[in-house]
């Protein structure tokens, strides 16, 4: 066993332990969904940050840009960067005083229960299918640091992350994020220190960075749809995730809500911009990768001292840790609270939190048989964000700021949305899948919307 083994070995299971010790203050749903609605700004803040700094944007972006140049990080970590911010600006206050447990709970309220469940349904597997994402880059590093198979770190990592996920709840989640995101900055900060300065500086590293590789929006043969696909999906598909509003929801204020994705957002520009940068340089110092996504533990292999890549990969792993724990926490809250406590509203809250926990081990199973056919860390995450983003976000703003429409018109937006990106992604190979599914959610809402009563706020 290799010493950078041992210590990924050290750091989960501190990870796991504090998963046990913070399971023992959880006595309700609300406690086990919500970590109690107590979060501070400095935990909410955090929190938001590393949970949504996967391993996509660690491993996924870096390679992105080595191969495409800026317009590579479309998604991440710009695009995400945006979705936080714009949270923060228009959704986190109106969403926190609507009183939810979960965003499921805002198509009942807004439409009907017909919605709510068919709105689950849609969004629980992207959460899978992101988790899916996290677990296999976990196989990768485990197996890169040792002799071990992909496969069979595949099959560590969705043990490590369902006992982890399924004794902590979100209360184990945010503290263990807090350990995560310090981990994550210092990880990127020594990596990105060490390489600038084996290039001779940031200034000799900059020089050779090529032009072409600038194009922010894809260059100027790059179709202005194509440009905006690549854009609309992080922002629209992920600003109404349950990962993000349940810390939302889990503060004690609504500013504090507002603030913490605000500073979330911020945060994680600043941070991604690392892999950014090491991203384009990269050419330069690994140039004619067969694989980009390779490309950042290939810098750390080459440049940091032993105990320094232990920092990294313990980075990496806090990267994929505090987003996986979430996703899987996500799919089995809104499974839990959205479709099996509806049909059997006296159950006690013991037997709430041990229906959720049930629903964790049994969508890490689900992600692991997922992670299995997956061949990109990063066209997986996108995926989760584009499969059924448009229509949910068509029916959210809709019902989160007008009266507009009413459960006819949401059932219908939702179904022609997913249908419309499922058609236009696999069967007609559209050019912007994602935008054609918006535009027909949208279309599709106002005209069923135009012959509903006006709806209750």
């Amino acid at each position: 066993m290799t010493p950078v083994l041992y210590g990924i070995m050290v750091y989960v299971l501190v990870q796991l332990a504090i998963g046990l010790l913070m399971s023992r203050r959880i006595k309700s749903e609300a406690d086990y969904l919500l970590a109690g609605r107590s979060l501070g700004l400095g935990l909410a803040t955090f929190s938001i940050f590393a949970t949504w700094f996967g391993a996509e944007t660690v491993v996924g972006a870096a390679g992105s840009i080595y191969e495409h140049g800026l317009a590579g990080g479309a998604a991440d970590p710009f695009g995400y960067a945006a979705c936080l911010i714009l949270m923060g600006l228009f959704f986190a206050i109106p969403l926190y005083r609507r009183g939810l447990t979960t965003l499921g709970d805002l198509f009942r309220q807004r439409y009907s229960p017909s919605v709510e469940r068919l709105a689950v349904l849609l969004i629980v597997p992207t959460s899978v299918m992101w988790a899916a994402a996290q677990i296999r880059a976990f196989g990768q590093v485990v197996s890169s640091a040792s002799t071990i198979e992909v496969e069979a770190g595949i099959l560590i990592a969705t043990a490590v992350v369902i006992i982890y996920t399924v004794y902590g709840g979100l209360l184990a989640d945010v503290m263990t994020d807090f350990v995560q995101g310090i981990a994550l900055i210092v990880g990127l900060v020594v990596l990105a220190w060490v390489v600038i300065d084996a290039a001779g500086g940031v200034q000799v590293a900059a020089s050779h960075i090529r032009p072409e590789q600038l194009y922010f929006f894809g260059g100027p043969d790059q179709p202005l749809l194509a440009t905006l696909e690549k854009w609309a999906i992080p922002i629209t598909g992920s600003v109404i995730a349950q990962e993000l509003i349940s810390r939302i929801l889990a503060t004690r204020t609504p500013q504090t809500a507002q603030r913490a994705a605000l500073l979330g957002g911020g945060i994680y520009l600043a941070v991604g911009l690392i892999p950014v940068f090491l991203g384009l340089i990269g050419t330069r110092l690994l140039p004619g990768l067969d694989e980009p996504e390779q490309l950042l533990p290939r810098l750390a292999a080459e440049h940091l001292p032993m105990l320094l890549y232990i920092v990294f990969a313990g980075a990496l792993i806090s990267a994929i840790l505090s987003t996986v724990d979430s996703a899987l926490l996500a799919a089995s809250a809104l499974v839990e609270h959205n479709l099996i406590v509806p049909l059997r509203p006296d159950l006690s809250d013991r037997a709430r939190v041990r229906i959720a926990r049930s629903g964790v081990a049994l969508f890490g199973v689900l992600a692991y048989v997922l992670a299995l056919q997956a061949e990109s860390i990063y066209a997986l995450v996108v995926q989760s964000s584009a499969l059924a983003g448009a229509g949910i976000f068509v029916v959210v703003m809709f019902g989160l700021f007008t009266r507009f429409g009413g459960p006819s018109a949401a059932l219908a937006a939702l179904l022609v949305g997913l249908g419309t990106w499922v058609g236009g992604e696999y069967l007609i190979g559209w050019p912007v899948p994602y935008l054609s599914s918006l535009a027909t959610a949208l279309a599709t809402y106002v005209a069923v919307g135009v012959f509903e009563p006006r709806a209750r706020a």
